[in-house]
């Protein structure tokens, strides 16, 4: 029983003064905003400079990834949806309703990647349906970008708020 007692010591379900919360959190959107559908950012740079092997690569790169999330997508989108739904609705009525520190922390780290995941589904959808040219593709993954960073920085702020009212209102009750 100690080993369990330490790992949630360690762990500390009060996640906003956790540091591993905040790790997470930093490790989720740096990897998120450093690769677009699979496809590295030094790499596409590379491509946008013009360069015939690089804008290859990256084509067939992002060719994989698109072909690979839509099959998924047609094949159990449905229950995808639903297993997702599901899954943030429990986590909502359980962060809302009862006022757990853990699933106020879990609704926030969800919500943003769930919105991450949208709209990469979008732009494969997107590429699908236009097979954009190398430049145009690079543009089209740059944007992506844009807004998967404008959606982290706005996350990460209403994250921080969030944790640092619940942090001094636990320290003012002196629980």
């Amino acid at each position: 029983m100690a080993f369990i007692d330490n790992i949630f010591a360690l762990i500390d379900m009060r996640s906003f003064a956790s540091v591993w919360f905040w790790i997470v959190l930093a490790l989720y959107w740096s990897s998120v905003s450093q690769t677009v559908l699979g496809a590295p950012f030094d790499m596409i740079l590379r491509a946008s400079r013009g360069i015939e092997g690089d804008q290859d690569d990256l084509h067939r790169l992002v060719a994989i990834h698109v072909r690979r999330r839509l099959e998924l997508m047609r094949r159990a989108g449905h229950w995808i949806v639903c297993l997702v739904a599901s899954m943030l609705t429990l986590v909502c009525i359980l962060a809302v309703s009862y006022r757990l520190e853990f699933a106020q922390a879990l609704f926030l780290l969800l919500v943003p990647m769930t919105l991450v995941r949208l709209l990469g589904l979008r732009l494969c959808v997107r590429i699908e349906r236009e097979h954009p040219k190398a430049d145009r593709l690079g543009r089209m993954l740059m944007r992506h970008r844009f807004w998967v960073q404008c959606l982290g920085v706005v996350s990460i702020f209403v994250t921080a708020i969030w944790g640092m009212l619940q942090v001094m209102s636990r320290s003012a009750l002196g629980l």
